[in-house]
Formats: structure tokens, sequence, C-alpha cells
């Protein structure tokens, strides 16, 4: 048996009896509660008997916690999320969400546009900007807007509108793109 397991083992009886102590319960109250005979807890608890699943389970059940947990193993499996970015239009757009229709976010990367010529374009729909770096450059209808780090913009998809990199550096923004009537709510404080 490899060390990494041995030790995940060992670690087994403390856990068990910390977790009992924590409830203020008896090996007699446990036993009862699990099935599990007392002279079996104890030696659980001791590091006399080797945990199994027959034992652990009940016992996991019984103090409200995970299995995994119960025997502190290591975690397992790869928690990245590993995003496909798509190039369109010279734009990069990252997925954040996975489900089709609904509100749909992403990350955008805009190249600098600093001589852009803007493309007006509408369509259903309803759409949240927030400018994580750089500068980004929103028209929206007859207004010509510079957002910043930080600043963020919602509007109806039927106003045309474009936007792109306001100067010669690239712009990072997440977009909330959802149906009509689907609205992101964004509270702003007052400019001061």
């Amino acid at each position: 048996m490899d060390d990494e397991l041995e030790a995940v083992l060992a670690g087994v009886g403390p856990r068990l009896r910390a977790l009992r102590a924590h409830r203020q319960m008896t090996l007699a109250e446990l036993s009862a509660e699990t099935g599990i005979s007392e002279s079996t807890l104890s030696r659980l608890e001791s590091g006399g008997r080797r945990p199994n699943l027959e034992l652990l389970l009940p016992l996991a059940r019984a103090h409200g916690v995970p299995l995994d947990e119960l025997v502190g193993a290591p975690q397992t499996g790869d928690p990245r999320v590993h995003l496909k970015p798509v190039h369109r239009f010279g734009r990069t757009f990252v997925p954040l969400t996975r489900r089709a229709g609904g509100l749909q976010a992403f990350k955008m990367i805009c190249p600098p546009g600093r001589d852009e010529e803007p493309d007006l374009r509408t369509h259903e729909g309803y759409e949240w900007l927030y400018v994580l770096d750089g500068r980004l450059r929103l028209v929206l209808g007859d207004r010509d807007l510079v957002l910043k780090p930080g600043e963020a913009a919602e509007f109806d998809t039927h106003v045309p509108h474009w936007f792109g990199s306001a100067d010669e550096r690239p712009v990072e923004l997440l977009s909330l793109f959802g149906t009509q009537g689907e609205r992101a709510h964004v509270r702003a404080r007052a400019g001061r």
C-alpha cells in the first residue's frame, strides 16, 4: 500500500473521534444510530480496525458529512474550466455560459481600433457591458461614449449600436446578452 493511502487511512480514526466529540455523543448513542457495534466504533477510532465502506457510509450519514471529508481524501479531478475562445470580426469571444438560449455571458477582447469606423447594427435583445481593461468606445444611437475600467453600460439592442477599442490598445470586457425583456439590473452611485 502506498504512503499516501496509508496516511489517509490513519487519519480516519482521529477524525471519527473528533466528529463524535463535537456532537457530544457516546459510543453507545452512535452505535444505536448507525447499527455498528460499540467495540467496532472504538477500534475504528483508535486505529485498531481498518475503515471500509460498510462502516464509513453510515458514519458519514450519522455525522452529516460527505464521505470524502470523513476520510480526508485528497481532491481528485481537474477543477479547471476549459473555455474555447471564438474569433469573429477580428474580436475574441470567450463564452462563459454553456447553455443555448436565455442569458448569455462572454468575455470579449477587441483589438486596437483608433481608426476603426463604427458600423452600427440593430438586433433583438438586451446587452450589458462591463469594461475590465482598456477603454471601450460605445456608439449608441447618436451618443458616442468612452467607458473606462469598472464602468458598465446597458442598452436595448434595437437601438443602433457599435463598440470597440477607443484607442491604440485592446479593450477587455464582459458582455451579458439576453433576449428582449431580459435585463441585467445595475445599480450605480450618482456622480459626485
